[in-house]
């Protein structure tokens, strides 16, 4: 019965690893591991709440820059990079967020 349990909880522990290095990957690459998942598997076995918010957690603070990042127009005219813009020397002001 110890043995049964041992390896019920080292295989929760490795998928629970494996997971959060999945959640570290970018959004493609996790939505790709993530739709081969059947049903709710990971979100009822797997601490996926907690490990969500350690793997996308981040390092900034207040105060610090934006990191440097490309994103197409509205238009789908082209892309801008935000070290574009703050290369001008005028504020940027970046808003997150959904209008739907």
């Amino acid at each position: 019965m110890a043995a049964t349990l041992c390896v019920v909880a080292v295989l929760w522990l490795r998928a629970s690893a494996a997971l959060y290095h999945i959640m570290r990957q970018p959004p493609e690459q996790f939505g790709s591991v993530m739709s081969r998942i059947p049903g709710p598997v990971a979100f009822l076995v797997l601490p996926f709440e907690t490990l969500w918010l350690r793997a996308r957690a981040g390092d900034l603070t207040v105060g610090d820059a934006a990191p440097d990042f490309t994103l197409a127009k509205l238009d789908k005219s082209g892309e801008i990079q935000l070290s574009s813009l703050t290369a001008q020397g005028k504020p940027v002001v970046l808003v997150f967020g959904s209008y739907t």
